[in-house]
Order: C-alpha cells, then structure tokens, then sequence
C-alpha cells in the first residue's frame, strides 16, 4: 500500500517526478500532454532517458499517466471518437516508452446516444485503441461520478464494458470521490465492506489496480465530481482509515487528486492513518 499525488510535469516531463519527490510521493500521477488538449510534446530519447534517470534518482517504480480531459469514446462524432482512440493509443506507447504503469481515462459521455449503445461504443473504442498494442502500459477505466450522461459510474456499466473488450487486459481506477458521488457509500467500516463486496462480485476484484484517494465536497448520490482534501469533506476521515483497513485493498495504491498547495498535508494524513491500519492489515 503506497501513497502519491498528482503532479505536474509543466516544464518538462522530467519536472513530475521532481514534484513528486518534494511533496513526499511514493508513487505519482501525472499528464504527459495538456489535459484540455490532444497535441502531445515529442518523446525524443533525451526527454525519456531524462525522465527515467530522475524516476530512478528519486526511487519511483511505480507512476502512472491520467488521460486528456476530451476523451469522449461514445460521441455521436466519429471524428471525436477517432481522436480518442487515436490518443488513448498514444498514451500507452508513450506510457510504455517512459516506463509508466498505467494510463487511466474517463469513457466519455452517451448524452447524444442511449446507455446501452454508449457502452458498445466505448467497449469498441477501446478494442481498437489495443489492436495490435503491444506495450508494458495497462489501460484502466475510471470510475465516473455519473454527472449528466457520463457512463461509468456504476458497477455494473463498467463491467458491461469489460465483458465486451472481449478479454482485452483492461484495469480500474476506482475514485473515492466519485464512487461516493455515484452512490457508493465509504463512510463506516461496514460501507467499505458492502461497496467491495459489490465491486467483487460485479467486476472483479483482480481488475482493481489503484484508486484515487479524494474526499468530497458532496453529499453521497449528487453526481458530481468534487474533491476535497482528505478529512474535510463528506466523506471524513473516518472513510479513509476504514478503507485501508479493508484487507483487500492491501495491495493497490492510492493517488491524491486534491489541490496542491494541501497535497503534502493529505499523503502525511494518509501515512498516519497506514500505521493505525498496519496491525488490522497483519
């Protein structure tokens, strides 16, 4: 069970590593590209070795890319849908390429389409995204908070997709933020259990890879994405010590997606509360 943060790589992609390291990550998230935007900076070979060099100085192993924003899988448009493919392919191999363990996305939104027919195309969307992929970089879908139309934001939509990539090694991301904001409640020990134990017999607990690690600045079931600093939204620190109590979520990391100027604070939080999870862990 490690902790980190989502940094930024403004500067140069050698520069999120650095980030990391100042705020106290053991692992980090970061962009390899604007988030609003599908133009991605050359990877030339200095700018990869740079990148490795200062991961390796600063002891990461372990780091992962969050996709652009415009990802959108279930638009009406296939330009839209052809550029997302076409980024999400290019995530991975620059995921690959710099040593990344992961890309996350979000599917995108069926408000042009009904649900079932957006799933197929996301499903479809990413079939092609790892035709022929052949990189070290695993795709995972995040979990959504379910505002508007966005798909993703239950158990069962995100298995639906699964089941039709037809195999594909295909991860999740869960967010606390979002499951809560979905419906998902994580407050009590007992929440923790039945939220786990639904995501175990929907989806499979050996396709949960991470999570990140965000209170809520809204009440459980709004729909809407909301991060707050640990211990200061509906959620409360309380949430955070039962889950890592929870035994299997052991083995997975945690990346904070909360403001920067309070990160550090959040991870310290984190690690406080890791020592008190320690003896129910074993």
């Amino acid at each position: 069970m490690r902790f980190g943060a989502h940094v930024s790589s403004a500067g140069g992609l050698a520069n999120a590593p650095k980030n990391a390291a100042a705020i106290g990550c053991e692992v980090f998230q970061f962009f390899s590209r604007p988030p609003q935007s599908g133009r991605a900076p050359a990877l030339t070979p200095e700018t990869i070795e740079r990148f490795r060099a200062t991961c390796a100085a600063h002891r990461f192993d372990t780091y992962v890319i969050h996709s652009p924003y415009i990802i959108n899988f279930a638009s009406a448009s296939p330009m839209i849908r052809g550029s997302s493919v076409r980024i999400i392919r290019e995530e991975l191999d620059r995921g690959s390429a710099l040593g990344a363990r992961a890309v996350m996305f979000h599917p995108g939104s069926a408000k042009d389409v009904e649900i079932e027919e957006g799933i197929r195309m996301v499903a479809q969307g990413i079939r092609k995204v790892l035709d022929g992929y052949a990189g070290s970089t695993q795709l995972l879908i995040e979990i959504s908070a379910g505002a508007g139309n966005v798909i993703g934001d239950t158990f069962e939509e995100v298995a639906a997709i699964l089941d039709a990539c037809e195999g594909a090694d295909v991860g999740v991301c869960f967010d606390t933020a979002h499951a809560f904001a979905s419906g998902y409640d994580l407050r009590t020990p007992a929440a923790v259990k039945e939220t786990f134990d639904r995501f175990e017999a929907t989806i499979g607990l050996d396709r949960l890879v991470m999570s990140h690690c965000n209170d809520s600045k809204v009440a459980l079931g709004t729909h809407k994405d909301r991060h707050e600093h640990i211990g200061r939204g509906h959620l409360g620190v309380g949430a955070f010590e039962a889950l890592l109590k929870e035994k299997r979520l052991k083995d997975i990391f945690w990346i904070v997606e909360t403001p920067p100027e309070g990160a550090a604070d959040d991870l310290r939080k984190l690690e406080d509360l890791r020592g008190r999870a320690g003896a129910a862990l074993g």
